[in-house]
């Protein structure tokens, strides 16, 4: 579904994807994992288009999007829900969620109250009366009504209660279950990140050093304390 061939990508002077390459298939959950500053959430906005690439390509289902804008990408299936979640404060639950419906009827907004039912409870609350777990329920439950066939999730549990980590990545679970979308998570919960995805890619300076099923990731605690930093138990 998304080819990244020898991506090269940064900001200013500064090179963060050097010759980055790697593979999705449809419906594959795919984790992306790392040190800080290894270029994993500047490969999300690359293959998003948020940044423009220096070399390389972007090829989702066969066509080269590398040049297309990040609005046009969106058109195509692929989707992304940043770091910094990107609610509109002034705007209720409600309001956020029609923001994503694109040409969709208002009736598909119970897709998302179905996968997220705090939601619902909440869809006359402002955005900036949410906890941080509801933003980011609301973050994603808003680029799932687009459609996409491919999401890209930086750091969705950042920041959140274990409680509140568990209750996302089980609605992750039911989500690409019933849906068969693709997802390629950047997570610095690397336990929780392995358990859910199929497949895993390590990267350093811009590149990928180690791509293996993710269960048998999670069992290699030499490789994670290499490249990451720690062991998971």
């Amino acid at each position: 579904m998304l080819q990244v061939k020898a991506a090269r990508a940064g900001y200013g002077p500064m090179t963060v994807l050097d010759g980055l390459t790697f593979e999705v298939g449809r419906g594959e959950r795919l984790a992306m994992i790392g040190r800080n500053g290894v270029g994993k959430t500047t490969a999300l906005r690359a293959v998003m288009g948020v940044i423009p690439l220096r070399g390389g390509a972007v090829l989702f289902e066969g066509e080269d999007v590398s040049r297309m804008s990040a609005h046009q990408r969106a058109e195509r299936g692929l989707g992304l829900v940043p770091q910094t979640r990107d609610v509109f404060p002034s705007l209720s639950v409600e309001e956020n969620l029609l923001a994503g419906l694109k040409r969709r009827p208002r009736a598909a907004l119970q897709e998302a109250y179905e996968l997220f039912p705090r939601l619902a409870e909440r869809r006359r609350n402002g955005g900036n009366q949410l906890s941080g777990g509801e933003q980011q329920m609301l973050s994603v439950a808003r680029a799932l009504l687009g459609r996409p066939k491919l999401l890209l999730m930086d750091e969705p549990l950042e920041g959140l209660a274990p409680l509140i980590r568990q209750e996302l990545l089980a609605a992750f679970r039911y989500m690409s279950q019933q849906t068969g979308i693709a997802v390629v998570i950047v997570e610095q919960q690397v336990e929780e990140a392995l358990a859910y995805a199929s497949r895993a890619l390590i990267l350093d300076h811009g590149a990928v050093v180690h791509d293996a099923p993710a269960e048998a990731l999670a069992q290699d605690t030499g490789t994670l304390e290499r490249w990451v930093g720690l062991a998971v138990h």
